[in-house]
């Protein structure tokens, strides 16, 4: 069962806090990671690019310059690609990117970049984050305290009062529980959590 170190806001060691050793301690399955990012990265595709096709643009229908005699390359419609305003060459149209995961290959990833994390020692507890003003100074407080940089922190529940503090913070964010997702995860150099939020992430994956 990995332990990991629990701090107060103000950064000090305040003991340990044992991990789940399911949750946080799995083998973890680079392929799993693998297909679950890709297909994140895929659903957030929008997929409405688009562009004319020479059947599609306005113009032709009469041959622009008789056959032979002129000196130059034989065409019959000015939609061309290669004329201006001609259409598109394989043309992109409007598709659907969406990728779907089996939910026992979601729960494998997550639990491999959780494990991830707290074997690379990127993975940071508190007791709780109890700041008492919304504003980025106090937050920074907070993250400089434990040299921190680009973070995800995750929060239990909504509170509002850490996600205004943390919001104008370049390369920081916060997350729920509910919506944690291993992209994210990975992205980010540390993950933030509290005992609130661990607790709940174990109630969840364990």
């Amino acid at each position: 069962m990995p332990n990991v170190a629990l701090h107060n806001i103000a950064g000090e060691n305040i003991g340990e806090i044992a991990l789940s050793e399911n949750v946080f301690g799995a083998e973890v399955n680079q392929y799993a990671v693998h297909e679950v990012v890709k297909a994140y990265l895929a659903n957030q595709r929008q997929g409405t690019q688009s562009a004319l096709t020479r059947a599609e643009v306005r113009g032709g229908g009469i041959k622009i310059y008789r056959q032979k005699g002129t000196g130059r390359a034989r065409h019959s419609s000015n939609r061309a690609a290669i004329f201006t305003h001609g259409g598109v060459v394989f043309a992109p149209k409007p598709r659907d990117y969406r990728l779907s995961v089996n939910k026992k290959v979601k729960r494998i990833a997550m639990k491999s970049a959780l494990t991830s994390k707290v074997n690379d020692n990127d993975i940071i507890v508190y007791d709780k984050l109890d700041i008492e003003n919304p504003k980025t100074k106090e937050m920074v407080k907070v993250l400089n305290a434990m040299n921190v940089g680009k973070a995800l922190i995750v929060l239990s529940d909504k509170d509002e009062i850490v996600e205004r503090a943390a919001r104008n913070i370049p390369g920081v964010k916060t997350t729920l529980v509910s919506t944690l997702n291993v992209y994210e995860i990975l992205k980010y150099n540390t993950l933030i959590l509290t005992k609130d939020s661990v607790a709940k992430i174990e109630e969840v994956y364990a």
